[in-house]
This record gives C-alpha cells, sequence and structure tokens, in this order.
C-alpha cells in the first residue's frame, strides 16, 4: 500500500513537470506569436526579404549641336547557377563552355574547367565569371556553350550596372564634371531622375527574386541636359591651350571661349601640370574657381571707371618719368626702360604703361579714394557671377575703410594688383565693352529635354545691368582693337580677320620668391560686331623662354580665333533643334539599330561627328583612334566586316 502511495507521489510529480514544460513550451509559442509577433515577423521579413533601390537612368549630357559629352553605357557582370543546370547539360557542355572562356578572356582552359567543376561538386549558386562587360561582350558570352541555354536550363546569371561615360575623354573634363563638379553637378537635379524601389525575396546566399505585390515603384529615368558648349571649339581651346603650355613648360592655365551677344559659354579648358610626368591633365576648373591678381587686364576697368567719372580722357599727355614713378618709396615701373615719354592716355593703354595709370588714378582720386572704388562696386566687379557650376572665386576689390588700406593700394590697383577676380570674371567685363557696355551673365545650359522633347528652352541672354555708358564702351572698343594692331598684341595682328584685346602680365607669389609670372589676354572678334569674347590665363611659365602676355598668352587667343574663323563658321546662333541636327540625329539612331540588330558588324561611320562615332564603336567594345576635325570620312574597319578579334579602329575626320 505505502509502495503504490509512492509510486503514485512519482507519477503525479512528473505529470506536474510535464505539465508545467508543455505550459511553458505553450506560453513560449504565444509569446513569440502574439505578445512578441511582430518584433519576430519583422526579424524574419528582414531576413527574407528586402527592398532594394533600383537606380534610374541618368540623363544625358549635350554639347550646343547635340553631340554627346556624358552618357550612361551598361556593363554587366556575368555568374554561374551550378545547381540548377542538369547532370546531362553540365556533361555535355562543360568542355566547350570551358574552352569558349578560354579564348575570350586569355585565361587557360583548365582554369576554367577546375572552376567549373568545384563549383558543381560544392553546390554553388553564385559563381563569379567575369564583370565589366560590354554589350558586345555580353552577347559572345551568351552564345557559349551551356550559358546558350540560359539562366534555368544553362546557369547562366546576369547582372546589369550603369558606367557614366564621357565621349570626349580628357577634353573638357572639368567643365563635363562628374558627380557634384562641373555641368554634370550643376545640373544634376535634372540629369540623376528618381529611384524606384523593388521588394524581392531571398531564395538562396546572394540571390534574391522580385516579387511582384503590387508595391513596386518605377524609377523615373533622369531628363536630357543640352549644354552651351561646342565641341568643336572645346577642342581647338584644349589644344591650342596645351601646346603653349608645353612650349613654355608653364604651371597650369585656362581658356574661355564666350559668345558675346548671348553669353553662352562655347568652351572652357583648364589643364594642369602632372608634378610626376610632366604632362598635363585636367585637374581644377581654374577658369572659375581661381581667383588671383589680374594685372594689366585690370587697367580697361581702371580706365573705364575714370572715363565714366570724367576724370581723364584718351588725349589727356602723361609723362611716364623715364619709366619709374615713387609711392611711399615703392617704385612701380614700365615694362620698357627709361619708360614711354609723354604719351597720351591711349597710347598709355595700347602699350600698357604702369606709369601713367598709376598717375592717373592716384592723382585723381587720392583724396576721394571710395569713389574710384565705388564706381568699381556700381560695375558690379566685386561680387560673383552667379554660376549654375560650383565653385566660383570669390572677387576682391580693396575699400579704403580696411585695415589694410595704405597709401600704395589705390596706384597698385590700377594696373591689377591688391585686387582679385576669376578669369571668367574678368572676361564678363571684356564681353560687355564688346557688348556696347551691356553685361551679360555667362551661361552654360541651352535647354532641358524628355525623349526628345523640349521641356525648357534657355535661348534669352541674362542682361544683369550696363557696366558703362556706349560712349565710354566705344572709346574702350577703339582702344582695344588698336592695342592688337600696334600695341602691346601687335604680334597677332592679321590682315585677315580682325581681333581687340589686352594683354595682362603680372608677378605671383612675390610674397614667396620673385621671377613667378601670370601670363593673360582677354578680348573678343571679330573687332567689329563681336561674335565671341575669350580669356586666356597661364601660371608661371619658364621664364628663361617668356613670360609676357604678349609672348604666352596672346598667340593662344589669335589661334582660337583663326581656327574658330576658318573651320568653325561664325553665324548668328545656330539652334540645337536645327534641320542638320535632327537629320544628324536620324542617321545615328539608324547607325545605333544597325549595330544593335548586327553586332557582329562594322556599322558605316561617315558622316557622324567624332562624338557619335566614339560612342557608338566603343559600345561595341572597339577603341578609337582619330586624326583630323570635323566628322568622319573614312574607317580603318571596313562597313560590314565581321568584328572577331577587331579591338581598334582608326578614323579621319574632316
Amino acid at each position: 500500500m505505502k509502495e503504490q502511495k509512492n509510486i503514485l507521489k512519482r507519477f503525479y510529480l512528473i505529470l506536474l513537470v510535464l505539465i508545467i514544460f508543455v505550459g511553458g513550451i505553450i506560453y513560449k509559442i504565444i509569446e513569440i506569436q502574439v505578445i512578441d509577433g511582430d518584433h519576430y515577423k519583422s526579424i524574419a521579413e528582414k531576413t527574407v526579404y528586402k527592398s532594394f533601390i533600383i537606380e534610374p537612368n541618368r540623363g544625358n549630357l549635350y554639347d550646343a549641336n547635340l553631340n554627346l559629352l556624358a552618357t550612361s553605357v551598361p556593363q554587366y557582370e556575368i555568374r554561374f547557377d551550378a545547381v540548377t543546370v542538369s547532370e546531362e547539360n553540365f556533361n555535355k557542355n562543360l568542355q566547350g563552355l570551358s574552352e569558349a572562356l578560354s579564348k575570350f578572356f586569355n585565361k587557360p582552359v583548365s582554369y576554367y574547367k577546375n572552376k567549373l567543376l568545384r563549383a558543381r561538386q560544392q553546390h554553388k549558386r553564385y559563381v563569379f565569371i567575369a564583370k565589366d562587360l560590354d554589350y558586345s561582350d555580353l552577347q559572345q558570352v551568351k552564345s557559349f556553350p551551356m550559358f546558350n541555354l540560359g539562366p534555368y536550363k544553362g546557369g547562366f546569371i546576369v547582372e546589369q550596372s550603369i558606367k557614366r561615360e564621357h565621349p570626349l575623354g580628357k577634353v573638357g573634363r572639368r567643365t563635363v564634371g562628374y558627380n557634384n563638379v562641373g555641368l554634370e553637378g550643376a545640373f544634376n537635379e535634372q540629369l540623376e531622375g528618381k529611384k524606384g524601389k523593388q521588394f524581392k525575396q531571398k531564395i538562396s546566399k546572394g540571390q534574391w527574386k522580385p516579387l511582384n505585390d503590387g508595391n513596386a515603384i518605377e524609377p523615373k529615368d533622369g531628363l536630357d541636359v543640352v549644354s552651351t558648349i561646342d565641341v568643336n571649339i572645346q577642342d581647338i581651346a584644349h589644344f591650342a591651350l596645351l601646346r603653349q603650355l608645353e612650349k613654355f613648360k608653364a604651371d597650369h592655365g585656362s581658356v574661355i571661349v564666350m559668345e558675346s551677344k548671348t553669353g553662352e559659354i562655347k568652351a572652357m579648358a583648364n589643364l594642369g601640370k602632372d608634378k610626376d610626368s610632366d604632362s598635363y591633365y585636367e585637374e581644377r576648373n581654374y577658369a572659375v574657381w581661381e581667383s588671383h591678381e589680374p594685372g594689366s587686364t585690370f587697367k580697361l576697368i581702371s580706365l573705364a571707371a575714370a572715363l565714366e567719372d570724367k576724370v581723364t580722357d584718351t588725349s589727356q599727355v602723361i609723362d611716364t618719368r623715364n619709366g619709374v614713378v615713387t609711392y611711399y618709396k615703392r617704385k612701380v615701373k614700365d615694362s620698357r626702360p627709361g619708360g614711354y615719354g609723354k604719351i597720351t592716355m591711349g597710347k598709355a593703354f595700347q602699350v600698357s604703361s604702369n606709369t601713367a595709370f598709376a598717375q592717373v588714378i592716384n592723382d585723381n582720386y587720392k583724396d576721394k579714394p571710395e569713389q574710384f572704388v565705388d564706381r568699381l562696386v556700381n560695375m558690379g566687379i566685386n561680387e560673383k557671377i552667379g554660376l549654375e557650376i560650383k565653385g566660383e572665386g570669390r572677387p576682391s576689390i580693396p575699400h579704403p575703410d580696411d585695415n589694410n588700406w595704405y597709401g600704395t593700394t589705390l596706384p597698385w590697383m590700377s594696373f591689377g594688383y591688391g585686387v582679385s577676380m576669376t578669369p571668367l570674371q574678368v572676361l564678363t567685363f571684356y564681353n560687355a565693352i564688346a557688348n556696347d557696355g551691356i553685361k551679360v551673365k555667362p551661361r552654360f545650359i541651352r535647354k532641358i529635354m524628355d525623349k526628345g522633347n523640349d521641356l525648357e528652352v534657355f535661348d534669352e541672354p541674362m542682361i544683369q545691368n550696363s557696366v558703362v555708358s556706349k560712349e565710354t564702351a566705344k572709346i574702350l572698343q577703339d582702344l582695344l582693337k588698336k592695342t592688337v594692331e600696334k600695341g602691346t598684341a601687335e604680334n597677332i595682328h592679321n590682315e585677315n580677320f580682325s581681333m581687340a584685346g589686352k594683354t595682362g602680365t603680372c608677378q605671383t607669389e612675390y610674397w614667396i620668391s620673385s621671377g613667378r609670372y601670370i601670363a593673360s589676354f582677354a578680348g573678343y572678334f571679330p573687332a567689329e560686331e563681336p561674335k565671341y569674347s575669350c580669356i586666356v590665363t597661364i601660371h608661371k611659365p619658364d621664364t628663361r623662354i617668356g613670360f609676357y602676355g604678349s609672348q604666352v598668352a596672346a598667340p593662344v587667343f589669335a589661334e582660337i580665333a583663326e581656327k574658330i574663323y576658318t573651320k568653325t563658321p561664325v553665324k548668328d546662333k545656330i539652334e540645337a533643334d536645327s534641320i542638320f541636327n535632327i537629320e544628324r540625329d536620324i542617321a545615328y539612331n539608324e547607325q545605333i539599330a544597325v549595330s544593335e540588330n548586327a553586332i557582329d558588324k562594322m556599322p558605316d561611320l561617315t558622316g557622324l561627328s567624332l562624338m557619335d562615332a566614339i560612342s557608338l564603336v566603343e559600345n561595341m567594345g572597339i577603341k578609337v583612334q582619330f586624326e583630323g576635325e570635323g566628322n568622319v570620312v573614312g574607317q580603318s574597319v571596313a562597313k560590314g566586316r565581321n568584328l572577331n578579334n577587331v579591338k581598334l579602329v582608326k578614323l579621319t575626320l574632316e
């Protein structure tokens, strides 16, 4: 009896333990499913489900004539699912696939055969094969044995990404820009588009399957931006600057070409020296960013102020005093030893006499220096232009109220020392003189398009203000023309076409050491009814070769002007949607259609612009070399030729 009671006690004890255990399990289930259900569900969903960002296609960036400056090109990465392929298909195609991959990627057959076998044995579903393939490469790899069976039977996995291509290459790299700089940065809001979202389910390591749950948000592709840049003028400016930098072994330089009436920037070249290789490349946008003492190009601004205030005129005679004038024990010197004797103010401008300018400005404003500075302020010299492109340098104009205003400040300002401006700010003033005193804001955009349709067109010049009266502008125009004909820039005078401008030479970094100069030339052409204004700025040329603005910068200006005259017809504004461009675009699109339908055949490139030809051919995985300027008139690989093993095509332009 007692023994039975003990057995029952043990039974009840065990039953109690079981009830407690089962109760604990039931409680945990309730806790997981009900109390903490949302928390654990969230963890599970994050592990199995994930929202992916779908990047939009970035819009194209064009020049004024719809030549591509920047475009998004698809690139492909190839992977292999070794599990989904049947035993029969794997064994049948292993050798053929290994041989095809070996030939295409130039690796041993054994490398690929062992890699594929090992993936099969280890049940891998995401084996890396190759990356950075273009569309032409993808089509060829897609045709290889096993891969040609597709994703399910052949284990062929393709992942696409987008790469930003710049058909101009290094030419205009900083102007075209990237990320947050240049034109790409200035119009990023229009170009970038809007991102989409796609919910996906994880099916294996590294692989996600899209879910069509109705919650996907389609990306919205970016808009196309047509800039004011002209690739032909950009090319002319780039190589003219490059040759001069190399000739004078200079540190860096910039060139800007602007359409006078509209303010459209047609070219902007910036080149700096690579200290390791002594070669030049687009390092910084000096034209927009670098604010520095302009030197004698500022004399146009000084004289404009004095003429507006009527404190001088071009007939006033000034004694250059043997080329040396002293202010507070500091000497102002002319570049010509012994000076120019007694000359008129007009002549002083043409020969760029520092002593004449220092005397006229100091004598007339020394008792009221704020009048001179206020005149400069009224002309807008002290303000940024307010560009779409980021990074504009701030101009600096001293004021008598400043702590660092000295007795020498005013005379030194007269010839461009102690003040600071960027090349584009200087050019904007010169362009205003070309426009009879009307200041036009420099502009980089012509229109915004969506799938070929104009959304917004910018075809009206942005007139900011009048910097001087028309009467003063006409006087200065005459002086700028005479400076080229028989002044400091007479070395570039050409009987065949007229130019107007002013040389500039100033010391730089003189607080560090002597013998460092900035050579510049600013002006416009033709001298009558100007079409383009241009500034050339070259920093720290080798003084043993030359350093004056007339030697170093002016010849670049002249070369650009001559080539624009002879190779780029000077017309009133050419609209980007002209019949010529429409016909060219149709031809280009037809070439693209042909190349996509016959990817293994060389298309006919004749008649295309260089940028279009490069874009078309390089998208087929072929490199391009070219000579000449203009449109394609010859190609080294004949139209219709099979492209197997073709890696390079040479183009002749005319």
